[in-house]
């Protein structure tokens, strides 16, 4: 059974009762125009199913979930004329996700949009990237 969230926006979409202009849909997962977008044709692509976060989705869905993005995203790209593409996901309000249903932002982009990324930094202590790394892989074995 896939799970749910009555009170979530985008369930409400996935089940019908709040409208929106689909692009592709599938038994797992479902792509609509974003009504804010950063450029037009902005699109997000959601599984079906109510996982609040990346982490929350089951692997299973992994390939459904980066099949409907490699073919929306190439779509939106031709139907633009985007000279690229920004793959965007946010997890937790700290990273600015607004709606708690795990979705990925599929964003045209153009040489002149004006837009750009975050900035970088380096580490301050030479050693931390090392350390960090050690700890995170230590978690994956």
């Amino acid at each position: 059974m896939v799970p749910t969230d009555s009170e979530c926006i985008f369930c409400k979409i996935v089940a019908g009762d709040i409208p929106c202009a689909r692009v592709f849909e599938s038994d797992t997962c479902l792509a609509f125009l974003d009504i804010a977008p950063v450029n037009a044709g902005h699109a997000l692509v959601l599984p079906k199913g109510h996982y609040p976060t990346l982490m929350d989705i089951p692997v299973e869905l992994g390939g459904d979930l980066f099949q409907v993005l490699s073919q929306v995203g190439k779509a939106i790209m031709e139907v633009t004329g985007a000279d690229g593409l920004n793959l965007m996901q946010n997890n937790y309000e700290a990273a600015g996700q607004e709606v708690h249903h795990a979705h990925y932002h599929l964003i045209p982009r153009f040489a002149d949009d004006g837009l750009r990324l975050w900035p970088q930094t380096g580490y301050d202590d030479p050693d931390e990237m090392g350390r960090l790394a050690a700890k995170i892989a230590n978690l994956m074995e």
